[in-house]
């Protein structure tokens, strides 16, 4: 148990100000420019969200253009594939991670080599040996080179008929195989050793570093953190992460926080963050991800902004509040409305399927609400443009 101790008290806003800062959100482009800048980003935010969804331009891109003003996919191209400075694992989804945080992820790799994976449990050893070779002597492939597989029936929804895409994904988990690049949702596979051109691979991160990397990375990203923040959707972690924190509270290096409005769940931050909480300073317009780092864990982005997303897009037309695919918008430290848009890539146009006032957004009357409004129709447009740009 954490010994008892008089937490700082942080207002609802003082929290947010703090998060927003980590984010590095209060600033025009805190990361530079090109595929150095996707690098820095990744690195400071930990890791950023792969997903399927292609309603708007997919949410991997959308961060980083939320943070780099001057992105282009091309960046994100250069970096995975030629600086090699990112790659794609799995964290608490699919994601881009910092390389140099590769080792940290080796331990869950031979996880999967002695156990294999739950969602993959039908390889069977001849299809492992197949994609192995053909990359061995052929060089990286796509699934899309592979066209003699025999298809077989699905084991859950979202499996693959193809028992070659299956064995390729099972390589990926373990750690044998590396996405060298990717066109849309189109992976290509390639040795990870012949990848990142290791004699050997890095030195698996022990438990202790492990958890110090899960820490960190949220301090970092987050400014103040609970257990739930730090181990989003990992909770076996959580006893080796409340040691460590017990461990740095004692040392002075971390501080209890009592945030407004989060009842017994505990907050920590480091004793310096303090020295930054005042005026963010930013009225930036962000148009944000529904899984940008922000808004991932909702009940954080709830407790933080008085602000509870609904991700709708598996909800019945019906019963939706916001829309299919709504994007919350950041006006300086307010969310101030959810807007439901969608790219119509042939008449090459930005859609407004709904426009949702809530929070600061709702409250506001008048001239003050025509402003508003403008200053997201400026941000619109600029999103459009990324949207059809290259």
């Amino acid at each position: 148990m954490l010994r008892a101790i008089t937490p700082i008290h942080l207002t609802q806003l003082q929290a947010r100000r703090i998060w927003l800062q980590a984010q590095r959100l209060d600033e025009e482009a805190p990361f530079g420019a090109g595929p150095d800048a996707v690098a820095a980003a990744t690195a400071h935010l930990g890791y950023v969200q792969i997903d399927t969804i292609h309603v708007i331009e997919r949410c991997h891109h959308h961060i980083l253009f939320t943070r780099n003003p001057a992105y282009r996919r091309a960046d994100l191209r250069q970096a995975q594939s030629v600086d090699k400075s990112v790659f794609e694992y799995w964290t608490h989804a699919l994601a881009y991670v910092p390389s140099k945080d590769f080792r940290l992820f080796l331990p869950t790799m031979r996880q999967y080599r002695r156990a294999g994976h739950r969602w993959l449990k039908s390889v069977k050893p001849e299809d492992m040996r197949k994609v192995m070779r053909l990359i061995r002597q052929g060089g990286a492939l796509t699934i899309r080179d592979i066209d003699d597989d025999v298809l077989t029936e699905k084991e859950h929804l979202w499996a693959s008929r193809k028992p070659s895409k299956r064995a390729l994904q099972l390589g990926f988990y373990q750690g044998v195989l590396t996405i060298s690049g990717r066109e849309g949702m189109l992976k290509t596979y390639e040795l990870t050793s012949r990848h990142f051109g290791w004699d050997k691979p890095p030195k698996p991160a022990s438990e202790a570093e492990t958890a110090a990397y899960l820490l960190d990375r949220a301090l970092r990203a987050q400014g103040v953190v609970s257990l739930d923040s730090i181990c989003h959707l990992d909770a076996p972690a959580k006893p080796k992460v409340r040691r460590l924190i017990e461990a740095r509270m004692r040392r002075g290096e971390l501080v209890a926080v009592d945030v407004e409005g989060a009842g017994k769940q505990a907050h920590w931050m480091r004793p310096e963050t303090l020295d930054g909480i005042g005026d963010l300073g930013s009225d930036r317009v962000h148009i944000l991800s529904p899984f940008d780092p922000l808004i991932i864990q909702r009940k954080r982005t709830e407790l933080f902004f008085d602000y509870a997303h609904r991700f709708e897009a598996y909800v019945p037309k019906e019963k939706r509040q916001f829309g299919y695919f709504a994007l919350p918008v950041l006006v300086g430290e307010d969310i101030v409305a959810a807007l439901d848009l969608k790219t119509d890539r042939q008449k090459r146009k930005l859609l407004m399927q709904k426009w949702t006032w809530v929070g600061p957004g709702r409250a506001a009357k008048g001239e003050a609400r025509k402003a508003l409004k403008r200053r997201i129709e400026d941000e619109l447009h600029r999103f459009e443009r990324f949207q059809l740009g290259d």
